[in-house]
């Protein structure tokens, strides 16, 4: 398990667990809700099923942490109506049938506990006479004794409302490579040949040429018409979007390879063109550039590799979309990206 643990990338606002973990006493409050999102991934066909009487069959597992994941969304609604009372009621007997079932037999004190008892028969009351449970639960004091007490840090007065983020303009990382269009293709072919670039950036700057023809011929122009023209190419390691999201395709952050996976909302009028996840369309960022044109504002563009369904059948994974990565690549304009997935 830890070794699955320590495959999982880098991904924006989930904490990466690069050595795995020790010991769950040892992980604080923020680290566990990032374990709750991957671990239902991490279990899957973690070990080959048994036929020995009382064993718990792997998709059991899968399963019941998906009802877990399900009932603790709900759960931690700020407001509630009566229609969200009664599904998380219904989502919290879904989990505790199958809970009791697996794991009974294996309780000394077959489950008697009281926090699964006050779970299971109270939670839902006391959300009517009292509101949301975050304000009254353990979960919220013994997170904030793991996160900060723990780590010794200084909690300050903080506003309850968040305060709404200022679009900032897009602000790049370190600038791996720079080149002019007059030696583009001899400077490209470099690159695909050097052993130490990762296969994701060579792929980028593999389909660079064809997918900025493909741009340019969209607005009405022709890389060749802009040759005699002073042209850079700048390859950054990672760019800040709006709004404060990053999106990077390094070779090396943090001693591993990141090339960022984003979700693009698809144009309304063409939605019906792509197959997509309720409008939405996503993909692998391959290479991140800045074109410098002399007297155009610069482009900024990121080249990019489409995922799409793996399976028209079974599209989903755990209510994910299963996805795989195509041979269609195009650029993007970078300013039209405001958060990553």
């Amino acid at each position: 398990m830890n070794n699955r643990v320590k495959l999982i990338p880098h991904y924006q606002d989930l904490k990466s667990f690069s050595n795995g973990f020790l010991h769950l006493t040892l992980l604080t409050a923020s680290e566990y809700r990032s374990l709750m999102k991957i671990m239902i991934f991490i279990v899957d066909n973690l070990y080959q099923d048994s036929k020995r009487p009382n064993f718990i069959k792997n998709n059991k597992i899968t399963e019941i942490y998906l009802k877990w994941n399900k009932m603790y969304l709900l759960s931690r609604k700020e407001n509630y109506e009566g229609s969200d009372i009664t599904r998380l009621q219904e989502s919290i007997n879904e989990w505790a049938k199958l809970f009791i079932e697996l794991f009974e037999k294996y309780s000394l004190s077959k489950l008697q506990f009281p926090k699964l008892h006050s779970w299971m028969f109270h939670i839902c009351s006391s959300i009517c006479e009292f509101g949301a449970i975050n304000g009254y639960t353990t979960e919220t004091y013994e997170s904030l004794h793991k996160d900060y007490i723990r780590r010794k840090a200084i909690i300050t007065e903080s506003s309850s409302k968040e305060i709404p983020k200022t679009p900032i303009a897009l602000k790049y990382s370190k600038k791996l490579y720079e080149f002019c269009i007059q030696n583009v293709e001899i400077y490209i072919q470099t690159r695909m040949n050097d052993p130490d670039l990762e296969k994701e950036m060579k792929l980028g700057f593999e389909k660079f040429l064809e997918c900025l023809d493909a741009y340019l011929d969209f607005y009405n122009q022709k890389l060749s018409e802009h040759e005699e023209i002073d042209i850079k190419f700048r390859i950054y390691s990672g760019v800040t979007l709006k709004y404060g999201a990053k999106m990077r395709a390094n070779n090396k952050f943090h001693k591993r390879p990141i090339f960022s996976n984003i979700a693009v909302e698809m144009n309304p009028d063409e939605i019906f063109e792509y197959t997509s996840d309720n409008g939405v369309c996503f993909a692998q960022v391959l290479l991140i550039t800045e074109i410098i044109m002399n007297y155009e504002e610069p482009m900024h563009l990121a080249l990019v590799q489409w995922y799409d369904f793996k399976s028209s059948v079974n599209p989903y994974l755990y209510e994910c979309p299963l996805l795989e990565k195509t041979n269609i690549f195009n650029l993007i304009d970078e300013s039209h990206l405001n958060r990553l997935p």
